[in-house]
């Protein structure tokens, strides 16, 4: 493992996720020696080389992620990668157009599950900032 990349995608991981956020996980789904190992690879690989790389800015890329997400019906994921899409710039209008946009294009189904997924997302944030 690069030392140089796990600390890029730490780094990274910080400003997409914010510190609280990545605090928590690292206290609950990364706190198992197995589980940390799988958060020191993505860091490393993921964070440090995919979104670290030039010719996409921050936003783009949680768009991006956001749209493949949904299309693969990846939940869990989508719902980490709308909290970075949020706090990258993306609005809850805008990530909501982008989901309704796949309607066409991946089915309903895939659709309003990624679309309960936002629902309760977006609420855990307004709840967040309201506690701040």
């Amino acid at each position: 493992m690069s030392d140089t990349e796990l600390a890029k995608g730490r780094a990274m991981r910080r400003t997409l996720m914010g510190d609280a956020y990545v605090d928590k996980m690292a206290a609950t789904a990364y706190k198992d020696p197995m589980m940390q190992k799988f958060i020191d690879l993505a860091s490393e690989t993921v964070f440090g080389t995919l979104w670290t790389r030039p010719g996409l800015d921050l936003k783009t890329r949680t768009m991006i992620t956001v749209i493949s997400d949904a299309s693969t019906g990846r939940e869990p994921e989508l719902a980490i990668h709308l909290r970075m899409a949020r706090r990258q710039g993306w609005t809850e209008d805008e990530l909501t157009e982008a989901l309704l946009h796949l309607f066409g294009y991946v089915g309903a189904p895939l659709v309003r599950d990624a679309m309960l997924v936002a629902v309760n997302v977006f609420a855990e944030l307004r709840a967040e900032d309201a506690k701040a």
